[in-house]
């Protein structure tokens, strides 16, 4: 049974300041400002089973990852350039080139695929991408807990038939985003976040 505070039994009484500076000290770090080394096997496991606790409805599983080694990054590189292609035939040869480099930053690359098909058909798509949110900020926080920086990066590439084909994405699984993470080579400052009273509000007007 949790304890008067709402903790877990035997729960540190560090916790909540522990928590407090992982969740504020995690900051995007740009891919290219990733450089080796990335987490090795044990602390992509963590990483790993750190998404494993995200919320999830009835427990449907509707997110998975897939990473992308070393070995593959050119063939990630072809469909970065093809998917460009397809919406701008007249893109430069320069233009394909910076679409091709985007495969080959950060250590750890891995692609966010979104089952909106498996388990209960009740549960909306909407709520299975929360669901991969929270996983996916879990992994961002043990990242940033083992020292690493981290990303997330999207773009019209991931709905490209390119992309879709190379990562064998059926017609009802989702691509939202990338995750990078790797060794951070240089940091911006932080920038301002917004405080509580800007996120937060009563039903019914101000208490």
């Amino acid at each position: 049974m949790p304890d008067h505070t709402g903790n877990p039994p035997n729960a540190p009484s560090s916790w909540p300041e522990a928590a407090h500076d992982l969740i504020h000290t995690r900051q995007t770090i740009l891919p290219k400002r990733l450089l080796p080394p990335g987490p090795d096997a044990a602390q992509l496991h963590a990483i790993v089973s750190a998404a494993a606790a995200a919320p999830d409805h009835d427990q449907l599983h509707p997110w998975r990852f897939i990473t992308v080694p070393d070995a593959q990054r050119p063939a990630l590189a072809d469909s970065f350039a093809r998917a460009l292609l397809e919406r701008d035939a007249q893109a430069t040869p320069e233009q394909v080139a910076q679409a091709r480099e985007k495969a080959f930053r950060a250590p750890l690359l891995m692609l966010l695929v979104v089952d909106a098909a498996c388990g209960d058909a009740d549960i909306d798509l909407h709520e299975r991408l929360i669901s991969a949110g929270c996983a996916v900020q879990n992994m961002l926080l043990m990242a940033t807990a083992q020292g690493f920086g981290s990303a997330l990066t999207s773009g019209k590439a991931l709905k490209s038939t390119a992309l879709r084909s190379l990562f064998g994405l059926q017609a009802h699984e989702h691509a939202p985003c990338f995750i990078s993470i790797g060794t951070a080579h240089t940091r911006k400052p932080a920038k301002p976040r917004p405080s509580p009273e800007q996120l937060l509000s009563s039903l019914g007007g101000a208490v």
